[in-house]
């Protein structure tokens, strides 16, 4: 926390509220009368018939996509396309956590609600920034290696004067939203396992759904609901079927069972549903969005093929019961880590002269889906990126058409795909104007070589994926002048009665924020680029933008206190893309992590503070090693550092870059970090497991001869 906050710090079990009392915002006047109030009235009494109405309330944003149906768009038009330009910072709030944000924050009268990176929560004043408390569940360092993709968390949700989040380690935590005290908290998972939780939950009438993540660490994936009153469980929903020796749950994974060959639960099977959901309550059915297989190569996991339900799936289950009512898989029998956990938007639209109440979602594989949200029906399917791994969607059969070699895991053969496992669109969450009738979508390009792994064997930490992303390989050139540069971004404006695309703003890099469109004909975005850009909503022009020190990854909201409009984001640049690419996203060695709450408002005349100076980095140590011990080194840094670090040891600005790394000098600090752990309170635990002292070597040897390179 930073000096703009002092105040009573209140312990309580597990975890930690702090209470600021003293902080200093942006605008001194009525500060304190209306948060008091708010606290010592109902704070954040959100029900079924309040999330129902949300239009009649749009100063609010009471839902993870403001309102059930997930379309991230507001009413709101204080700020249009023709005042957007007096925009200005209204007031900022600093973030203790250094990692990626991703969080959607909650608005409910006058108080905002956000998460950070480590699972903290914070309720800030919505119209100073004042931070009213945070609380810290204090997950222990150890789950940043038993994470996939990093330790964000995608929000919280309100409920009857509770706030509700998933921690990385699999709790499920209710607070009291006035004070940020503990109400209860259940483990959601078993912790001997690597599952973690970084999606927002949903509530469906008074239950909280949550899902969780780890098919990269061989878990079986399901969905949970919760009493939001006592945390009693009320029902699961398994993504994939278990060991049909043990016998089945109900007879809908039984049936899954049938898509399956081979000893897959001994895999774990995957299908962990780690983001998105959307509830109706007209159908009174919850969505899921499943993820992808464990391994991803089919091959290793169901040796005799077969579609692999629920992989890869949109499911719709009864919200009281979490009984089966229909499922569409977009990846029949995934082998590309092609999830369909991304954001998914429920709509009423007039589709062949007739109403149709439809599902939406553009998954990682590249195709945009229109589904029929009551029975399942696929309506229509075509791609909104150049893919290469299938021709197109079938509509009769529902079925992608493959394109012969595409399953490298069969062939045998390493082979280039685009989109990779990091999707035409991933988690960033898209925005549907119904006044413009187009979908906004964050979509991107980044192909990757898929080689099926030799010699696979699951491993006790560290990814079980059964495919080799980390050696290196031949250069493919097969994607076809059509695809053009292969790490790019585009705001896409997309027609999803037409399936066609309207227009498309290209952009710098591979990974942008998430979108938010409004009633005042706008579309604000985050950027790698440091920006948070306003676009004219039907043509795509660019009106305004503002600097955010630092990348952006999180969608904005919009809100309104006191007949002022506030645009909200949460920024800091960070998560996989980041971590990974570094060669891509940060080649010049400027990105870094700045980690804050900003918001935004006609006429804000606030400062962000000049960012912290840079650290001229030490000189690495003189090269040393074999050519045989460095080489051995590169594939051993690729399999378990790079996934954090960087591949080529070329870091995304965010965690150390190890080249620059006073560990280098000698190989016993090396040694302590890497095998026994001394960082692990950061996140950095031991590979003592899979690592010897010989290899602990050959990686310092490989790094200190990239930092030379």
């Amino acid at each position: 926390m930073d000096a703009r906050g002092i105040g009573l710090v209140v312990s309580l079990v597990s975890g930690s509220a702090l209470m600021f009392a003293g902080c200093q915002p942006q605008d001194e006047a009525a500060v304190a009368d209306p948060v008091q109030a708010q606290q010592e009235t109902r704070a954040a009494w959100v029900d079924a018939s309040r999330v129902a109405n949300a239009d009649a309330e749009p100063e609010n944003w009471l839902v993870h996509g403001r309102t059930n149906s997930e379309q991230r768009f507001s009413p709101l038009d204080l700020v249009n396309d023709g005042n957007v330009d007096e925009l200005g910072l209204a007031w900022y709030t600093d973030l203790d956590t250094n990692r990626g944000q991703e969080a959607t924050p909650i608005v409910v009268d006058g108080v905002l609600y956000s998460t950070s990176a480590w699972s903290k929560v914070q309720a800030v004043d919505a119209k100073t920034g004042r931070l009213l408390w945070q609380y810290d569940p204090e997950v222990a360092g150890i789950w940043n290696i038993r994470a996939c993709c990093g330790v964000q968390n995608r929000g919280a949700a309100v409920w009857e004067g509770r706030v509700y989040f998933g921690a990385l380690d699999g709790r499920l935590i209710a607070l009291d939203a006035a004070t940020g005290e503990l109400v209860w908290q259940i483990n959601t998972t078993d912790q001997a396992q690597s599952y973690t939780i970084t999606g927002a939950p949903r509530i469906a009438d008074g239950k909280v759904i949550i899902g969780n993540g780890g098919a990269e660490y061989g878990v079986r994936g399901y969905v949970s609901a919760y009493d939001a009153g006592t945390g009693e469980q009320l029902w699961r929903f398994y993504t994939v079927p278990g060991n049909p020796a043990d016998g089945f749950e109900d007879e809908t994974q039984e049936m899954a069972a049938a898509t399956w060959t081979g000893e897959w639960w001994t895999e774990g099977g995957g299908g962990t549903a780690w983001d998105s959901f959307a509830y109706d309550p007209s159908l009174n059915l919850v969505y899921i969005g499943t993820g992808n297989g464990s391994p991803w190569a089919r091959a290793l996991r169901s040796p005799g093929g077969g579609d692999n339900l629920f992989l890869a799936s949109i499911v719709a289950v009864d919200a009281d019961t979490g009984k089966y009512a229909w499922h569409y898989q977009t990846t029949p029998g995934d082998t590309w880590d092609y999830t369909a956990v991304q954001h998914m938007i429920l709509a009423d639209l007039e589709i062949d002269g007739r109403p149709r109440q439809v599902i939406m979602q553009a998954p990682k594989n590249g195709f945009f889906y229109v589904i029929d949200r009551i029975t399942g029906e696929l309506i229509s399917a075509e791609n909104i990126m150049p893919v290469n791994w299938a021709t197109h969607v079938d509509l009769e059969t529902g079925r992608p058409i493959e394109t012969p070699g595409a399953r490298y895991d069969e062939t045998l053969a390493a082979k280039k795909i685009s989109p990779g496992p990091a999707g035409a669109h991933n988690w960033q969450p898209m925005s549907f104007n119904p006044e413009t009738g187009l979908v906004y979508i964050p979509a991107k390009q980044e192909p990757l070589i898929y080689v099926l792994q030799d010699n696979y064997e699951k491993r006790p930490i560290g990814f079980n994926i059964g495919v080799n992303i980390w050696d290196p390989v031949e250069e493919f050139a097969d994607l076809g002048p059509e695809f053009g540069a292969e790490f790019q971004s585009s705001l896409l404006a997309w027609d999803p009665v037409s399936q066609r695309e309207v227009w498309r703003i290209s952009q710098e890099g591979p990974e942008q924020g998430g979108l938010l469109s409004t009633s005042g004909n706008l579309v604000f975005q985050g950027t790698a680029t440091e920006e948070l850009i306003a676009y004219d909503a039907t043509s795509g022009e660019q009106l305004w933008s503002a600097p955010t020190q630092t990348g952006v990854l999180a969608p904005p909201i919009t809100y309104s206190v006191d007949g002022e409009q506030y645009i909200a984001v949460v920024v800091g640049w960070g998560a996989v893309t980041a971590n990974v690419l570094g060669v891509v996203t940060n080649p010049a060695g400027t990105n870094r992590n700045i980690s804050r709450i900003l918001a935004f408002k006609p006429g804000g005349n606030a400062e962000l503070p000049p960012p912290p100076e840079r650290v001229t980095p030490p000189d690495p140590p003189g090269d040393f090693g074999s050519e045989a011990q460095i080489t051995a080194g590169a594939s051993l840094y690729g399999r378990n550092c790079s996934i954090c670090h960087g591949v080529y040891a070329i870091s995304g600005g965010v965690l150390p870059d190890l080249r620059h790394s006073p560990m280098l000098a000698a190989p016993e600090p090396f040694k302590s970090v890497v095998l026994d752990g001394t960082l692990l309170a950061n996140g950095m635990a031991s590979f003592s497991e899979v690592l010897s002292e010989d290899d602990a070597e050959a990686i310092r040897a490989y790094v200190v001869r990239q930092a030379h390179q």
